[in-house]
């Protein structure tokens, strides 16, 4: 079972995003280029335009969400947060990720929540 959702486990946000960040450093010694690469369209694609960065940051969390990808959610709550994301600007991206992915995005977004309420602490 995924580790966000083992029943009756809150999850410590910091330390598992220290985890994965000390993960995605062990990738970048190994994999320099595709690393860098993918930094750059990150870089790129959150960079304010037309959309805020925090506007496309609460896309990113949508999207990890209805994807299910527990460490995606904890990145992007944590970068939401960073560009000034409120509680209920992540409520309702859990809406909106809801509605496109459905029951496993509501549990997923639950967990979002989580995130938001240690990460914001």
């Amino acid at each position: 079972m995924d580790a966000l959702l083992r029943k009756g486990q809150i999850m410590d946000w910091k330390a598992e995003l220290a985890t994965i960040k000390a993960e995605m450093g062990d990738y970048a010694k190994c994999q320099e280029a595709s690393y860098q690469g993918f930094g750059a369209l990150h870089g790129a694609s959150l960079a304010p335009g037309a959309l805020s960065t925090k506007e496309k940051e609460l896309i990113a969390l949508a999207i990890g969400i209805a994807r299910q990808c527990s460490y995606c959610i904890g990145l992007h709550v944590q970068a939401c947060i960073a560009a000034g994301a409120n509680r209920a600007e992540i409520e309702e991206t859990v809406n909106v990720s809801v509605l496109m992915g459905g029951g496993p995005s509501l549990m997923y977004g639950v967990k979002a929540l989580e995130a938001y309420d240690q990460l914001s602490a």
